[in-house]
């Protein structure tokens, strides 16, 4: 297991506050979970930014994969393949970090997501 747990920057738990209050959505994991494969669908790996862990919130693996852990960290695993980076626990973690970030960056700066219909509306159109 490369993954044990996820610790969030203050901005990107005011974010999911906040999208948890939009889109009715009750639980964090499952919007960071919306916020990772948001990031993964970009064609561009994000940039290597250094994300401050300054937030009291983290996620135990168990907690942010749910059921879908294995999947999940097989396709964080594949985009490192596919950006050309190591496959090795310590880079998987951390492309896992910046995807969930930059993932939630793009939801919550979209004014239109107003609701989870809106969510589901975003996803097809990027499907």
């Amino acid at each position: 297991m490369s993954v044990r747990s996820i610790r969030f920057s203050q901005t990107a738990r005011e974010q999911l506050a906040r999208l948890k209050r939009h889109t009715g959505i009750e639980h964090m994991n499952v919007l960071a979970r919306w916020a990772l494969c948001t990031s993964l669908a970009e064609s561009i790996p994000p940039p290597p930014v250094k994300i401050p862990a300054d937030s009291n919130l983290e996620m135990s693996w168990e907690v942010f994969g749910g059921r879908y852990a294995d999947v999940l960290l097989a396709l964080v695993k594949q985009r490192c393949f596919e950006d050309g980076l190591s496959e090795e626990d310590e880079e998987v973690a951390q492309q896992l970090r910046l995807h969930v970030h930059r993932g939630l960056s793009y939801l919550a700066g979209d004014r239109k997501l107003r609701s989870i219909v809106n969510l589901i509306d975003r996803a097809e159109r990027v499907a």
